[in-house]
């Protein structure tokens, strides 16, 4: 079995795209009928996320943490428990590719680090903070950028590296690290695409969102 995990905190805007997109890549024929698992951490949420999830073929589990780290491990560990021997991870405001699941498996890793391309620039993005961002960016094979929104672990893996640790930002990087330091095959792949939000409203303070807001504060 495969698992996908996807944490929320009030994500009714762009929750809908992110489970369609994701019951897409679960299906697809290259997976040769293996069954996926998508499972939604709904996290403190007091909008309508928990509603629009309920309108989706996904497994459902509410926590009270509000930190990212805390509910991905929590998320694993049922996905663990359920039998997954591949746990892939992306993010609500992200949309993954019709192959993304296939694109991770199929480079026979223990670990695949995957890139993830802008959506839709905000209104508050000028310019030239989008110029800053594409010098640095590097969407290509062999780059060096870890995204919790495309990210996929194999289950002996993670369970060797400790999972992922209760840390409010960065706990995407630092199971990357302690995959390293395991000596897990880890692939840096531009294959299995995503595409993510350019909102500068980021949910997990020190994330992607803060990343791109700093770009647009740069002199």
């Amino acid at each position: 079995m495969i698992g996908v995990l996807i944490p929320v905190h009030n994500e009714e805007l762009l929750l809908g795209d992110c489970l369609h997109a994701a019951l897409v890549a679960a299906n697809h024929p290259g997976l040769l009928g293996e069954d996926v698992q998508v499972l939604v951490l709904l996290d403190s949420c007091s909008d309508a996320s928990a509603r629009i999830a309920e309108g989706f073929a996904v497994h459902c589990v509410e926590v009270q943490a509000r930190n990212v780290g805390h509910v991905r491990g929590v998320g694993a560990r049922h996905l663990l428990n359920q039998g997954a021997r591949w746990i892939s991870c992306t993010d609500a405001d992200s949309r993954v590719a019709p192959d993304w699941l296939v694109a991770q498996l199929a480079l026979g890793v223990d670990a695949v680090c995957g890139t993830v391309t802008v959506d839709a620039w905000s209104e508050g993005f000028d310019p030239e903070a989008q110029i800053r961002y594409q010098q640095a960016y590097q969407a290509c094979d062999g780059h060096r950028h870890i995204h919790g929104a495309n990210l996929g672990i194999s289950a002996g893996a993670y369970v060797r590296a400790g999972g992922f640790e209760p840390l409010a930002c960065h706990e995407d990087v630092q199971l990357v690290r302690d995959l390293e330091r395991c000596g897990a095959s880890i692939a840096w792949s531009h294959s299995p695409q995503v595409i993510t939000s350019a909102r500068l409203d980021a949910r997990a303070r020190g994330g992607f969102g803060d990343y791109l807001k700093g770009l647009v504060h740069a002199t």
